[in-house]
């Protein structure tokens, strides 16, 4: 029996309401600056294939844009939990990508406690340092951690986007309402959070990985942006 999915209150008629992008907020520095050296992903990537064992797999647990934006190449996926870590809008203040100075973003990225369902994604062994590169020059420059992922064909070790929790753009602890008032105005050169939200929320549902908080949050974003465009949503 197929499983029923839930009708979600944030719609694309709701991010429509909002610019699909604006022009970048704040030019890149002159002096490089804003970037990690190419070393760093060079021996980044190295290090994480390093510590696979040579007859092992390099697997990926994704949690968030990952799911609907696969920057990646994969030959197999799964269902999964992790323990000891739960999807927390901490990466941010973003005042960039999805945010701007005067209305910043929060992202997904995961904290510390609880647990995580997401999907674990087996990579190919051919051009894997390659993939694994160039994934990491598209998201933010904290080496990724390796989690345990259990599955229903079994646990996988995988390595994980994980915000290391101190240092700049980590957000943690934030209410929902201070998170939601934010989501719902944001907008930066890679389009709105309000889309973002949209877009996880939906793919967690279709894929069977229930999150209550984000279910609740993407209610709590369509709930200002009605309130902010009042009359604009059909029905």
């Amino acid at each position: 029996m197929a499983r029923s999915i839930r009708k979600m209150r944030l719609t694309e008629a709701h991010v429509a309401l909002l610019p699909a992008r604006i022009d970048d907020p704040r030019p890149p520095p002159h002096d490089g600056g804003g970037s990690p050296p190419d070393s760093y992903y060079s021996s980044t990537t190295a290090a994480l294939i390093d510590a696979v064992p040579s007859n092992g797999d390099m697997w990926l647990f994704a949690f968030g844009s990952l799911l609907w934006n696969k920057r990646f190449t994969s030959v197999e996926e799964r269902p999964g939990v992790v323990r000891g870590w739960h999807r927390d809008f901490c990466l941010g203040p973003d005042t960039r990508f999805r945010g701007n100075p005067e209305a910043p973003g929060y992202m997904l990225s995961l904290d510390r406690g609880g647990q995580c369902k997401g999907m674990v994604y087996r990579l190919p062994r051919e051009g894997l340092f390659a993939n694994i590169e160039g994934l990491l020059r598209k998201e933010p420059p904290f080496p990724p951690k390796w989690v345990t992922v259990v599955t229903a064909l079994g646990t996988v070790r995988a390595i994980s986007l994980v915000h290391p929790g101190r240092g700049t753009e980590y957000a943690g602890h934030l209410t929902d309402e201070v998170v939601a008032d934010a989501l719902a105005r944001a907008v930066g050169m890679m389009g709105s959070m309000a889309q973002y939200v949209y877009l996880t929320a939906l793919h967690l549902e279709q894929l069977g990985l229930c999150d209550d908080r984000l279910w609740r949050m993407q209610e709590m974003v369509a709930e200002r942006i009605e309130r902010a465009f009042p009359g604009r949503i059909p029905g």
